[in-house]
């Protein structure tokens, strides 16, 4: 086993369980920005895994690349929408 796949896995393992804190403190509030931080921590996770399993040499020009750009995404989009409903109105 190399030490990039040692690496590799100490990363995705890491993303995997920052989803799993955000599961857990969606399941305690119902707040919907710990779900959104939680599928994008899964999403963040997929895409190391994804390009080891394939081979990929180089995940920037993959398109799995994409993953993680949709997990930004998906963090903006709910801190957005997580300051809107938080502003006061008036």
């Amino acid at each position: 086993m190399s030490f990039m796949a040692v690496v590799s896995g100490a990363i995705i393992m890491g993303y995997a369980v920052a989803a799993l804190f955000f599961l857990k403190f969606w399941r305690r509030t119902g707040d919907r920005l710990f779900l959104a931080f939680a599928a994008a921590f899964l999403l963040m996770a997929a895409t190391p895994l994804l390009t080891n399993l394939l081979h990929v040499p180089r995940e920037e020009q993959s398109p799995f690349y994409l993953l993680r750009l949709l997990a930004f995404l998906i963090i903006i989009v709910a801190i957005i929408g997580k300051s809107r409903r938080a502003a006061p109105r008036g």
